[in-house]
């Protein structure tokens, strides 16, 4: 939201869903259906179920929210190489 009334709220991917929509989980334990962001989507940031991320929500839809950042893991070694579906 572009008049600053929006809620930051961190959360970790449980489930990856078609059409570039995930279901994550709050640190209070809410699960909230989230979609990314066109920063993300541009730069190819690639999201996985395990990552933590950042996120914006409205205070009018709090089941809602927008994938901002993607947290670096810093005590994980490298990611397994992605399978491609041909």
């Amino acid at each position: 939201m572009s008049d600053g009334k929006s809620i930051e709220v961190e959360g970790k991917i449980v489930a990856v869903l078609p059409g570039t929509m995930f279901k994550v989980q709050l640190s209070n334990g809410h699960v909230v259906l989230a979609h990314i962001s066109g920063k993300l989507r541009k730069n190819f940031i690639k999201i996985a179920a395990g990552d933590m991320v950042k996120m914006e929500m409205s205070p009018y839809d709090l089941e809602k929210a927008r994938i901002t950042y993607r947290m670096k893991d810093t005590n994980l070694g490298p990611r397994p190489p992605r399978r491609r579906r041909y």
